[in-house]
């Protein structure tokens, strides 16, 4: 029994920062900025994935040092890894995301039935999982949560991302918790503003959704109770890749242990904030610096 399943593909991604000449080639994809997150407050995690011949075995290893399970984790050996190249402004305030190539999809068969967790996080990142493995998940744990955002990706001629539409919107009537950014959630629900697209999810049966804002934070709603939460301000801001994922990885980290949305949600802006300070998925702090930091904000807030 796990805390957290954590689903969708690991990527290697190129990311290329206005500080640095070159491309710094890491690990990525949602799923190992989360399963690194919640590891740091000591959760038990595994993943589902998929990759090629090309994904580096320092990259397996480093997985199972940080003690991620990687028993549902699948390699292709005549297809390739996910890779993205990640290109951001002067300010890192927006970036360029480019698709520069495809692992092969998540099937149903896939899945491990031994797994079973707390808590299942479908963090897709190039339309990997469809609603036929989203609905077999449902068996895997009493919790389903989800960020939509590798759903409502679409393709230019060279790779590059642009925000679409979800094509198939039954996933959300599985889903108990929604964590996306503003930007994505608009698209999923076909709203405009931040209190129509809240309520729209939860309309389709979503118990909890959590909507990132960056500078501004988060918005968490429960049964449209809406709380929002302040950035926990970082010593310093190297690169904001996976700093939503850090997020949702302390806050189910906390969830599943019966903690409740408030303080789960001032962990995950906690880890946010650490990840920020390193580039890829290499820094989340200790586990007594990001409660130290959470409770910093418990206590302005309060």
């Amino acid at each position: 029994m796990f805390d957290i399943i954590s689903v969708g593909h690991f990527s290697i991604d190129s990311i290329l920062l206005p500080s640095r000449k070159g491309p710094f080639t890491v690990l990525g994809g949602s799923t190992a900025y989360v399963s690194f997150a919640a590891r740091r407050l000591d959760a038990k995690v595994s993943v589902v994935s998929k990759v090629g011949a090309d994904f580096p075995d320092a990259y397996r290893w480093w997985l199972e040092q940080e003690g991620v399970d990687l028993s549902g984790l699948v390699k292709v050996e005549d297809a390739q890894t996910t890779r993205y190249e990640l290109r951001y402004n002067d300010d890192l305030s927006e970036r360029v995301l480019k698709l520069k190539a495809r692992a092969r999809p998540i099937l149903v068969e896939d899945l491990p039935d031994s797994l079973k967790a707390k808590a299942v996080h479908i963090a897709p990142i190039d339309g990997e999982v469809s609603y036929e493995v989203v609905e077999k998940l449902r068996n895997f744990a009493p919790i389903l949560s989800l960020d939509p955002q590798g759903l409502v990706r679409n393709y230019g001629e060279d790779g590059t991302v642009t925000v679409g539409t979800l094509n198939d919107k039954r996933i959300l009537g599985l889903i108990d918790i929604f964590k996306s950014s503003l930007r994505e959630a608009e698209a999923v629900t076909a709203t405009s503003d931040l209190d129509s697209t809240i309520k729209t999810l939860h309309d389709l049966g979503v118990k909890i959704v959590i909507v990132t804002l960056g500078k501004d934070g988060a918005a968490v709603s429960v049964e449209n109770k809406q709380h929002r939460v302040p950035v926990a301000k970082p010593n310093v801001v190297v690169d904001p890749t996976g700093a939503g994922d850090a997020f949702i990885g302390g806050f189910l980290a906390e969830y599943v242990q019966g903690e409740d949305c408030s303080w789960s949600s001032y962990v995950g802006s906690s880890l946010a904030s650490f990840v920020v300070e390193g580039i890829g998925p290499t820094y989340f702090g200790s586990r007594e610096e990001v409660y130290d930091r959470a409770r910093g904000l418990q206590e302005k807030e309060n």
